[in-house]
């Protein structure tokens, strides 16, 4: 495992006080490795979980050349480019029977799908296609091609051949395939637990009387959605005064239970409390060359502040105490690190939102040198292409905002000022939030 300074030293221009978000990313997954071990679990339980190891297939599928629709099956050699093909029907081929019967030249066989081809017929027409007589049906020139509607054996998948990689997020389509193959258990990386905590004596627990200068705790449910959002077991500690004890406390707890923790609050520049110094002093007294916390100042907007580190092997992250801002540096930064412990490969699609190309509606002002992530909406215009506009306030204790969002308008680092009719990229909030 790595330290974090070596992590550093290996990051072309690292530099703690004005961080671009894309090394943010690149240090994170360095700092993180996937949970050790795995577990059989049956498919309805294995959902939204991580394979641990390939999946082989041990079938074809489909195991014979099948019917694609209801039709009647014949050798498409017969069809002719310039006139009728007459054939008679001579039997049923129903799906889970094969029909045994001989099909000689000008004849077919009635066929329902998934039913297996018969022996020696290749090309399915659909029975809406076709003239029937009694005896017969009569198919029109040019209404299909030899070949045409027949699966062929093992054209999904092919017994022997890998179906799902390890590092596969198990999804609905996921789960089907797995059970298209006869598989009633699946192995998978262990369920991540994450444990959470809100900090500061300004902070009120939901049904505590309201005070002069104290806010309600919102981090601590927007978090919880956002795990639970990935299948992540959740480990609420609650709220956490500025007071040492309390927080050295919180710390050892979490770090003791937890594969890694989550904070929101104390991190920022000149801090009047003492979230900083223990998260410093915990990362490093515990397991020498193994903990280390390093507090950044990221080049972005909003979220600014935020640390990372390790309680020994725990991974801790640090977020700002700004409702909006705990949820642009979860989406950004921490969601892609907790996918990559649950064993999730770099690739997979799930480690990052959907990432849309939308047209501005309006002009932006924004100067280079920092990622801004700005709450919008996409929709559609008449013509049915994406376009994008921002919600209004964009301070980052607007949480309202991001309840009538559904993406985040991502102004990278280089980029200027926006004007109208520019294509911009979106972080979309389906599935995600």
């Amino acid at each position: 495992m790595k330290t974090l300074d070596q992590i550093a030293a290996e990051l072309q221009g690292y530099d703690p006080q004005a961080l671009p978000a894309h090394t943010v990313n690149a240090f994170l997954a360095q700092m993180v490795a996937p949970l050790a071990g795995s577990e059989a679990l049956g498919l309805m339980q294995a959902f939204g979980r991580v394979l641990s190891q390939d999946v082989v297939s041990p079938i074809n599928v489909p195991a014979h050349d099948n019917s694609a629709m209801d039709g009647y099956a014949f050798a498409g050699q017969e069809l002719q480019t310039d006139r009728s093909l007459y054939l008679s029907v001579v039997g049923t081929a129903l799906a889970g029977s094969a029909y045994a019967g001989h099909v000689a030249p000008g004849q077919c066989v009635k066929i329902m799908t998934g039913a297996i081809m018969p022996t020696g017929l290749d090309t399915v027409v659909p029975q809406e296609l076709v003239q029937i007589s009694p005896s017969g049906i009569t198919i029109a020139p040019k209404t299909v091609r030899c070949g045409d509607n027949r699966r062929f054996k093992g054209e999904d998948l092919q017994a022997g051949n890998t179906a799902l990689a390890a590092g596969t997020v198990l999804l609905p389509a996921a789960l089907g395939l797995l059970a298209s193959l006869g598989l009633p258990t699946v192995c998978v990386y262990p369920r991540l637990r994450v444990a959470y905590f809100s900090t500061g004596d300004e902070i009120l627990s939901l049904g505590q009387a309201p005070r002069e200068g104290a806010v309600y705790d919102s981090n601590r449910y927007t978090v919880y959605g956002l795990l639970q959002r990935m299948g992540i077991e959740c480990i609420d500690m609650g709220v956490v005064p500025d007071d040492p004890a309390a927080l050295e406390a919180a710390f050892r707890t979490t770090a003791d239970q937890a594969d890694a923790i989550i904070t929101s609050g104390g991190v920022s520049v000149g801090e009047a409390d003492h979230t900083k110094a223990m998260m410093r002093k915990l990362a490093q007294s515990d397991t020498p060359g193994e903990g280390g916390v390093a507090f950044w100042r990221i080049a972005m907007r909003p979220g600014r502040p935020m640390a990372v580190g390790r309680i020994g092997k725990v991974p801790l992250f640090g977020l700002p105490g700004n409702p909006v801002a705990v949820m642009v540096t979860f989406l950004a930064f921490v969601r892609p690190a907790l996918w990559r412990m649950m064993g999730a490969r770099a690739d997979e699609q799930s480690i990052q939102p959907p990432m849309l190309r939308a047209r501005s509606l309006e002009a932006i002002r924004k100067k280079p040198g920092r990622t801004e992530y700005q709450r919008a909406v996409v929709a559609t215009d008449g013509h049915g292409a994406l376009t994008v506009k921002i919600t209004g306030q964009q301070g980052s204790g607007v949480l309202s905002s991001m309840v009538t969002a559904n993406g985040l308008l991502v102004l990278h680092y280089d980029q200027d000022d926006v004007a109208p009719g520019d294509m911009l990229d979106v972080m979309v909030f389906t599935g995600v939030m």
